[in-house]
């Protein structure tokens, strides 16, 4: 922590500022203590994270968690992007306790990131952890970084998508997650 906060008062200085003056004396601390915990995803195994709360059933249609919001930051600016992510597999045996799954999303999204490596993260653990029939994952994003920079754009959006297994190769199969999380995402207006 000690390296961080040194490192936030150089770059108070080099913007212009006072380090000691009031306003600013703890924020040095308060900064490294806000990067180790909307970082905290480095520090996070995942098989850990699921926590052996993996069950045998027999069930075999798909399961969708919608809407789980995250938040992250961009590693091209250190600015937030934010949104929520959809998830979505088919079980061959196994699931994953309901819990887990935002908990997955969170652990990526904490981590220096881009929306597309997360996409692709989120839907490579759950695919190899259960072997499941197929995996989808649909993330969208609202990113500071094309919000209050560059081309400032407020109202744009990221959609990203992983599908895998049968969530690729079956069209129907697809279109069923797709058309589960339309209506999540018109019913909460996101």
């Amino acid at each position: 922590m000690e390296s961080m906060e040194a490192a936030v008062r150089i770059l108070l200085k080099e913007i212009g500022e006072d380090p000691q003056r009031q306003g600013l004396q703890k924020t040095p601390f308060r900064v490294a203590k806000m990067y180790r915990e909307v970082t905290q995803g480095y520090r996070k195994d995942p098989l850990k994270l699921i926590n052996g709360a993996i069950y045998d059933v027999d069930y075999d249609e798909m399961v969708v968690v919608a809407n789980i919001e995250y938040y992250s930051l961009c590693e091209h600016h250190l600015l937030p992007f934010y949104g929520v992510a959809h998830v979505g597999y088919i079980p061959k045996g196994k699931v994953v306790g309901l819990s887990k799954i935002p908990r997955i999303v969170d652990m990526f999204a904490r981590r220096l990131q881009i929306q597309e490596n997360m996409t692709l993260q989120i839907a490579h653990l759950l695919y190899d952890t259960l072997k499941p029939d197929g995996v989808g994952v649909v993330v969208e994003g609202q990113h500071m970084c094309m919000m209050m920079r560059g081309v400032q754009k407020d109202q744009a959006k990221m959609i990203t998508s992983a599908m895998l297994g049968s969530f690729k190769d079956d069209e129907k199969t697809r279109n069923e997650f797709l058309s589960l999380i339309r209506s999540q995402r018109v019913a909460n207006n996101f």
